[in-house]
């Protein structure tokens, strides 16, 4: 039964990852990849909800499961972060390189902060 709600949230994040990604990217004119830092704020930001509910008993396992393994891991993608952070050095766009590391670590981080805080704020 777990499996199945990892395949779940993973048949609803893989997709929404694509279009998010294609979306904002759209939305740009520039070699930096902001839609991969997007969606992977975003995953951050919601495992950080769900592991503070579930830490306050206001998810449960299964709601991990779903949510936390299946939605945003399909939804936030490390290899692509991976890829895309070193085709910009390949490139020649250090800086990019650089500042997409450096952001998407702190950014990261702070979303998944935000999002538990906010879990404990609400469900505390």
């Amino acid at each position: 039964m777990n499996w199945l709600l990892v395949i779940i949230g993973g048949l609803v994040g893989a997709p929404l990852r694509y279009l998010t990604d294609r979306a904002v990217q759209a939305r740009h004119d520039t070699v930096f990849p902001w839609g991969t830092f997007t969606v992977n704020v975003l995953g951050s930001l919601i495992l950080g909800l769900v592991t503070g509910a579930a830490a306050a008993g206001a998810a449960s396992g299964h709601v991990e499961l779903l949510l936390g393994t299946g939605l945003c891991g399909a939804l936030s993608t490390y290899s692509t972060f991976s890829y895309e952070t070193l085709r910009l050095g390949e490139n020649g766009a250090w800086f990019y390189a650089t500042t997409n590391v450096v952001i998407s670590v702190v950014a990261g981080l702070g979303a998944a902060l935000l999002g538990l805080e906010f879990a404990r704020a609400i469900w505390g």
